[in-house]
């Protein structure tokens, strides 16, 4: 039996109701719906295993993978909602006591509404023709001026102009650029609406200045990646400040 993972907004925050059955043969399918969770960059997400039953503990493993990329990126508190018996009482174990849980719905909430502060954020949705780039990097450029990082702002235009660069080459469709400052953190994240995980090509000839892409942003950023959407993927990746 699968693990359905039904999603609905709750202000700025997501809430993903899982019911069934979670072993380890499901557990594949869940983070990947999870992850999905994650790439639309809620303010927090909120776990609902109220539903769920466990037939091997081995596999609320998910939880703390998911949770390590939603720290990674986009930064968000990933909130589990377990009631006891038996599901809430594992979570609660020495094993995965660095999760946070809690016995409602309405707790987690309480909690995300507390720890809510609000993030700078700068977005642009963009067409994938060659002027993209352009104004890829004056987003880029705008941000760290106006957040007062002037030591980012070439590592930032050069990721922004790849990543989205990297949409025009290859994607070829609509795509969103949203740079958001979290703490210690600068996040520059694309979204398109090509499936598929990027690929990292083989360095170019020398003489050639094009098909780098990803390579810079792997050179150049503190950490990055990529995450599925519905309806494509998203490719992030975050410099460190002081």
């Amino acid at each position: 039996m699968s693990v359905d993972c039904a999603v609905h907004g709750d202000g700025h925050r997501l809430i993903a109701a899982l019911s069934g059955d979670l072993g380890l043969g499901e557990v594949a399918e869940l983070r990947v719906s999870l992850l999905k969770c994650l790439a639309e960059q809620p303010e927090a997400l909120l776990l609902d295993l109220s539903r769920m039953t466990l037939s091997d503990p081995l596999a609320l493993a998910v939880f703390s993978a998911v949770r390590r990329q939603a720290a990674r990126w986009p930064g968000i508190p990933l909130l589990l909602c377990a009631p006891e018996p038996f599901t809430g009482t594992q979570l609660r174990g020495a094993t995965y006591r660095s999760l946070p849980v809690f016995t409602t719905v309405d707790a987690a909430r309480a909690h995300a509404r507390l720890e809510r502060h609000t993030l700078p954020m700068l977005s642009d949705d963009l067409l994938p023709i060659a002027g993209a780039a352009r104004q890829a990097r004056n987003v880029a450029t705008d941000a760290c001026v106006r957040w007062g990082l002037p030591e980012l702002l070439a590592p930032a235009t050069l990721i922004a102009n790849e990543l989205v660069s990297n949409v025009v080459d290859h994607a070829g469709t609509m795509m969103t650029l949203r740079v958001t400052l979290r703490p210690r953190y600068l996040q520059i994240a694309v979204r398109d609406g090509a499936a598929g995980e990027p690929v990292l090509n083989a360095l170019p000839d020398a003489t050639d200045t094009r098909g780098r892409g990803l390579l810079l942003v792997r050179a150049t950023a503190n950490s990055w990646g990529w995450l599925p959407t519905q309806d494509g993927k998203v490719v992030w990746a975050s410099l460190r400040y002081a």
